[in-house]
C-alpha cells in the first residue's frame, strides 16, 4: 500500500530550465479543493474562484476570465449541469445553453450535460500557443451527452457523447453524435459483440455510459493541411474514447472519421512498433508556433480498457487489454512514428513500471521552450520535463486528484510578477520527519540500488 504521509506543494523547481508562468488547477468531485486555483511555480495560490468546478477541465482566457461548471448532476457520473464563464471577480459573464435534459430529484430538468472538455474559439487546445488566443466572446466547442437507443449496437439505452458548437449567444451551429458513426470506429465483430453484451451500465442507472469522449479539440492551423492533406483541416476536431482505445479526427463538413489510431495496433509494422495505446486521454495536435507543431500528443494511460476476445483476466471481453504504466507520446500523424516520449518503459524491469502511472484522466501540454508539462492525475502530480526527460518542475497538489492543468504566461492576467525561488529537494535518503529514526545506512548503497532499478 502507498505511504500515508506524502509531501505536497512544489518539490522541484529549476527556474532557468522552465517555461515560467501560472498554472491553472481545476477542482472536481474527487478533489478536496472548493474551486479553481491559479498558482505560481512555487505553488502559491495567486487567485481563486470559489465554487467554480472544472467541467472537468477549466480554461483561462486572456485578462482573467475563466470557463468551468458550477454543479454536477446528482447521482449521474461524469456529467455537469452547466458550463459557465466567470470574470476575475467570479461574476457570471456567459452561460452555455441547456443542450438536453436530465432526471434530477425525480424530475426532468434542462441541463447542459457537459463533461470532460470544451474549447473557446481562437485557440484550438485551451492552453497557450503563440498568437492563438481564446476569445472572451466567441464560438464554443462543447462535449455534452444525449441518451440514444440503438438496438443494433446495444439492447440498453446509451448515454452518447454529443459534440456541439454554439455561437456566443448560445445558438447551435453544428453537432455530431458518436453512435451515428459507430461503424467507422474500426471495431472487430468480436469487440462489437462484447460491447453489445456489456455496454457499461453504472449502478443505479437505467442506461449505459461507457463510450464517452474524453476530450475535444480543434486541429487549428497546421503544416499537414498547408501541404494539401484535407484530413487535417483546421476546423476538424480530434478526440478519443478511452474505453475503446481509439483516437480519431472528425471531418467538420461531412462528420466522417477521416483519421484514426486504434483500436487495432497489430495490423501494420508501424502500429506494432508504436504499441497498444490503452485508455488514452487528451489527444491533440500540437498548435502552430510550438515545438513539434503538427504532431499529435497523447497521454497513453495504460490501466485496463478495450473490447475484444475474452481472456482469463477478462472473461467477458470487456477491458481485455492492460498495462501497468503510463507514457506520453508525441506521434507524427502521417508516419505514426514516435517523435518523442516520456515514460515508455516497455521491455524494462517490472520494478520500473510504478514510476509513472495514472490509469485514468491526466494530460499534457507542449510549452514554448520545448518542454512538456504533464499531469499524473491520480497522484495529483503536475510536472515539467525537458526533451531529454529531466524533471525541472514538480508540484503535488494538496487537494489530491488533478484531472488536467494548463500553464499560461504571466501577462495573461494582471498580477505582479511573482518571485521565482529555486527548489532543490534533499535526497530521499536524507529526508526525514523530525523525530524519525535516521536511515542508519550508507547512502552509497541507496544510490547503487536506485541505479539498478
Amino acid at each position: 500500500m502507498p505511504q500515508t504521509v506524502n509531501l505536497t506543494g512544489t518539490l522541484i523547481y529549476k527556474p532557468e530550465k522552465c517555461w515560467n508562468g501560472y498554472v491553472l488547477v481545476p477542482s472536481s468531485s474527487v478533489s478536496t479543493a472548493k474551486g479553481a486555483r491559479l498558482i505560481d511555480m512555487n505553488g502559491n495560490v495567486v487567485h481563486y474562484w470559489d465554487g467554480l468546478l472544472g467541467s472537468f477541465d477549466n480554461k483561462l482566457l486572456p485578462g482573467g476570465d475563466i470557463i468551468g461548471a458550477t454543479a454536477e448532476i446528482p447521482g449521474v457520473p461524469l456529467e455537469m449541469r452547466d458550463l459557465v464563464q466567470r470574470d476575475w471577480n467570479n461574476n457570471l459573464v456567459w452561460k452555455a445553453p441547456d443542450l438536453d435534459q436530465q432526471i434530477i430529484n425525480g424530475e426532468k430538468v434542462p441541463a447542459a450535460r457537459t463533461h470532460h472538455d470544451f474549447q473557446r474559439e481562437g485557440n484550438p487546445v485551451g492552453y497557450y500557443a503563440p498568437n492563438q488566443y481564446p476569445k472572451k466572446h466567441g464560438r464554443t466547442l462543447i462535449n455534452s451527452n444525449r441518451n440514444v437507443h440503438k438496438p443494433e449496437i446495444s439492447p440498453i439505452t446509451l448515454s452518447d457523447t454529443r459534440l456541439v458548437i454554439v455561437d456566443e449567444n448560445g445558438k447551435e451551429e453544428w453537432s455530431w453524435q458518436l453512435m451515428d458513426h459507430f461503424d467507422q470506429l474500426g471495431l472487430s465483430e468480436t469487440a462489437k459483440n462484447a460491447f453489445f453484451r456489456f455496454p457499461g451500465v453504472k449502478p443505479g442507472m437505467s442506461y449505459a455510459k461507457e463510450t464517452y469522449l474524453n476530450n475535444c479539440a480543434w486541429l487549428g492551423p497546421n503544416r499537414h493541411y498547408d501541404m494539401g492533406d484535407e484530413r487535417f483541416h483546421p476546423n476538424n476536431i480530434i478526440t478519443d474514447i478511452r474505453s475503446l482505445n481509439i483516437s480519431f479526427i472528425i471531418d467538420h463538413r461531412s462528420g466522417d472519421i477521416v483519421w484514426r489510431l486504434g483500436p487495432d495496433y497489430s495490423s501494420t509494422k508501424e502500429l506494432r512498433e508504436l504499441g497498444a495505446i490503452i485508455g488514452q486521454h487528451e489527444v491533440h495536435m500540437i498548435p502552430k508556433g510550438l515545438p513539434g507543431e503538427g504532431n499529435i500528443l497523447i497521454f497513453d494511460n495504460g490501466g485496463h480498457a478495450g473490447y475484444g476476445i475474452p481472456t482469463q483476466a477478462s472473461p467477458t471481453g470487456q477491458y481485455n487489454q492492460g498495462r501497468c504504466f503510463s507514457r506520453v507520446l508525441e506521434i507524427d500523424p502521417i508516419t505514426l512514428k514516435i517523435v518523442w516520449s516520456y515514460g515508455d518503459y516497455r521491455g524494462q524491469l517490472a520494478s520500473e513500471l510504478s514510476l509513472f502511472f495514472s490509469a485514468i484522466c491526466s494530460g499534457m501540454q507542449r510549452l514554448p521552450n520545448g518542454n512538456t508539462q504533464i499531469v499524473e492525475a491520480t497522484s495529483g502530480r503536475i510536472f515539467e520535463v525537458t526533451p531529454e526527460g529531466e524533471i525541472v518542475w514538480e508540484y503535488v497538489d494538496p487537494a489530491g486528484f488533478v484531472f488536467r492543468a494548463h500553464r499560461y504566461p504571466y501577462d495573461w492576467v494582471d498580477l505582479p510578477h511573482p518571485e521565482e525561488k529555486e527548489v532543490i529537494p534533499p535526497s530521499n535518503v536524507q529526508l526525514r520527519l523530525e523525530g524519525c529514526t535516521p536511515a542508519g545506512i550508507n547512502e552509497d548503497i541507496y544510490t547503487r540500488v536506485s541505479l539498478w532499478r
